[in-house]
């Protein structure tokens, strides 16, 4: 049979492998210059960047892939685990360091708030309750059908998933500073702490589980290594191919429409474009089910993104690979970009710096970084022509006033891309960054279906469809794809 995959983000490319794998002859279509989609690499000036992803936390979905084909990963790609994880940054300029050993952890809790330790000893073994059904036993289930979630009922309430993430980590957690660390982990994959179920706390295990890991090269370097083992096992790859529509006969997809007007035919499509896009833009408008239109019509999306690229005249060798520099405010700050959709005067960001680890980031004596400042998404209605010039020096003054001195002098061959930018790049509705907002009210079967709600043979993977954004997450969604074409094509 053959297939066509639309999109070369890391779900696109995954769902591709896995169809490959099955024997199918796939196509895969990219709009762009080069694969990976928001796991694209940007290079200026001899300064290398990441342009979204660089955390890995579970590379056994890595080394799936390339087992596929009788392959290791690990001959391909160099993983490092990092310590810490993360550096978090303070307003008072104090600083926690998580990660290492659950011990080493605890000494840094006990830094802050010593009776919090046994708190958080509480909520790991809640976390991995919570991995243990999220993760290992849904994570990869198709969830298209309503008696799958409502069998998932019992099990999640007793988990207590009707909690938000917030007041999960404040049910074991007192000290504001250890509150908001432990909360931060929603906006991994576009939500808001006080609003994300926390069924998303079993991020904690996940990190537990494997660690955090860097690839030497970038989250670029796994993407090249994925391209290439594509290419060895005869996925047909084009790029600048711009896919326009879905072609449905008679509530089945046959295909897609190239901009332009072209039919390419196939017995099998993934779509790894935007979720919401998809069911708004590309699937014609006599097809579109009833449930999608639903979907669309409700649809609350993750916050947008402002991301400052830079390379510095100088190195910072005290600063972390991965540091969260927190603003003042935390929960006003959260409502302002999620509910209000205002951009403030304050922010908090993480902050990204890969020379810590990789040195072939930046020519010799230099640092290269990435500053991702969560925003409005285009709802919010900011004129980012004004604002972004304006929301990068701010950046930059407040980082050199803090963790990065002197660098309004040091800094060099900077850019950024704002939610309009995500907008054009990804077609993510609104500019948003993660497509639709890990609410439980969108999540499993009320979450856009790997499987098309109404067409056949029509099948979705990335951030908008379940399990869900982040790496982790898109990867999984390839994964859910891979069992619903071996049962059909099969059956």
């Amino acid at each position: 049979m053959s297939a066509i995959v639309c999109g070369g983000g890391l779900g696109g490319i995954a769902a591709a492998l896995r169809l490959r794998a099955q024997g199918h002859e796939v196509t895969l279509l990219e709009r762009g210059d080069r694969l990976g989609g928001r796991a694209r690499t940007f290079e200026r000036d001899g300064f290398r960047h990441d342009a979204g992803p660089t955390v890995v936390t579970a590379p056994f979905l890595f080394e799936e892939l390339f087992e596929l084909f009788g392959e290791r990963f690990d001959e391909h790609v160099t993983l490092v685990p990092l310590t810490p994880w993360y550096r978090f940054q303070y307003p008072d300029g104090t600083h926690f360091d998580y990660g290492g050993s659950v011990e080493d952890t605890k000494a840094e809790i006990a830094r802050i708030e010593p009776k919090d330790v046994e708190g958080y000893q509480r909520l790991l073994e809640h976390s991995k309750r919570i991995f243990d059904v999220g993760f290992s036993e849904l994570s990869d289930e198709p969830f298209h059908r309503f008696g799958t979630m409502v069998k998932q009922v019992p099990k999640l309430m007793e988990l207590k998933s009707h909690l938000t993430v917030w007041q999960f980590v404040s049910k074991y957690l007192s000290h504001p500073k250890l509150q908001w660390a432990f909360s931060i982990q929603p906006l991994l994959v576009g939500g808001n702490p006080f609003d994300t179920t926390s069924i998303y706390s079993l991020i904690h295990h996940v990190e537990r589980e494997w660690g955090i890991h860097f690839a030497m090269g970038g989250t670029g370097a796994i993407v090249q290594a994925l391209e290439a083992l594509m290419r060895r096992h005869g996925i047909k790859i084009e790029m600048g191919t711009t896919v326009e529509r879905v072609l449905v006969e008679s509530g089945t997809a046959q295909g897609v429409v190239l901009e332009g007007g072209e039919e390419r035919r196939a017995d099998i499509t993934v779509s790894n474009a935007d979720a919401a896009f998809l069911h708004g833009e590309m699937i014609p408008r006599p097809a579109r089910s009833l449930a999608s239109k639903a979907k669309l019509a409700t649809a609350h999306y993750s916050m947008g993104l402002f991301v400052l690229y830079f390379g510095t005249t100088r190195q910072y060798p005290d600063v972390a690979h991965h540091t969260v520099w927190f603003g003042k405010r935390y929960k006003e700050l959260l409502n302002d970009i999620f509910n209000k959709k205002v951009l403030a005067d304050d922010f908090s960001l993480y902050v990204h710096r890969p020379t810590a680890t990789d040195p072939s980031f930046a020519p010799d004596g230099c640092d290269s970084f990435y500053v991702l400042c969560p925003v409005p998404n285009l709802q919010g209605n900011v004129d980012w022509a004004v604002e972004g010039p304006k929301l990068r020096d701010r950046i930059v003054r407040s980082l050199d006033e803090t963790m990065l001195p002197g660098l309004q002098e040091t800094i060099t061959s900077d850019f950024y891309m704002t939610p309009e930018d995500f907008k054009t790049d990804y077609l993510s509705v609104h500019g948003a960054g993660f497509s639709v907002a890990p609410l439980f009210r969108q999540s499993a079967w009320f979450r856009f279906h790997n499987r098309a709600e109404g067409i056949r043979n029509l099948y979705l993977v990335g951030a908008g469809t379940h399990p869900g954004a982040g790496m982790p997450g898109v990867l999984c969604s390839a994964k859910v794809v891979d069992k619903l074409v071996q049962a059909e094509t099969v059956g």
